[in-house]
């Protein structure tokens, strides 16, 4: 699989965050005729250097990897993730379908929003972080904000109750939990698909770890 370079990356989210932020402006402006000049000015200015600031975090998040969805293979990592890290999505899995399901959305999502570090671990190989964070569906996300997991999406219940959810229902399901932000309106521009109900096995056996 292709990586995309940083520099496209990073260009494409400045364009991004400077159309925004222009268009702010120009609403704001039109909503206060009754400003004068050096107001206007000044309202401008503050907001450029508010799309500096971001333009800033966005190169720093991708030079520490952010942006691309990748595995940790030791559970220790994990602490140091959450602790580096202000938000982080974390999947849970095994190597069954609904996990693949996941892993490819969560794909996507990791490029459309740098802000957050998306990551995925083994929990068969984990027993202590599932223990500890009582993982027992599969799949998983634990949703971490300033260190401390704050929610999790467990299965596909929150999602339509079928593996053929959209990114987009997934994406609003974890901006409901703040992990990522939306500049403006939410990216989903779609109506939702309509899901053909597929059988989804998730045990809640808790001495388990498999939604088989």
């Amino acid at each position: 699989m292709e990586t995309p370079n940083v520099q496209e990356i990073i260009e494409k989210q400045v364009l991004t965050v400077a159309k925004a932020v222009e268009d702010k402006i120009d609403e704001e402006i039109a909503a206060l005729d009754c400003l004068d000049v050096d107001n206007i000015e000044a309202l401008r200015e503050r907001r450029l250097q508010q799309m500096k600031k971001m333009v800033d975090k966005r190169s720093h998040w991708l030079a520490l990897g952010y942006g691309e969805y990748y595995e940790i293979p030791l559970e220790k990592e994990f602490f140091s993730i959450v602790k580096a890290s202000e938000r982080v999505v974390y999947h849970f899995y095994r190597e069954n379908w609904p996990c693949k399901v996941m892993d490819r959305h969560l794909s996507i999502l990791a490029k459309q929003h740098i802000e957050t570090r998306f990551v995925k671990i083994n929990a068969e190989k984990s027993p202590f972080l599932a223990e500890k964070l009582k993982i027992v569906v599969l799949p998983t996300l634990a949703l971490i904000k300033n260190s401390k997991v704050d929610n999790y999406v467990v299965g596909f219940d929150e999602l339509g109750g079928t593996d053929e959810f959209s990114t987009e229902e997934l994406e609003e399901r974890l901006a409901k939990a703040q992990v990522i932000i939306f500049e403006g309106e939410s990216s989903r521009n779609q109506s939702k698909s309509s899901a053909k109900m597929r059988s989804v096995w998730q045990s809640t056996n808790s001495n388990s770890l498999d939604s088989e």
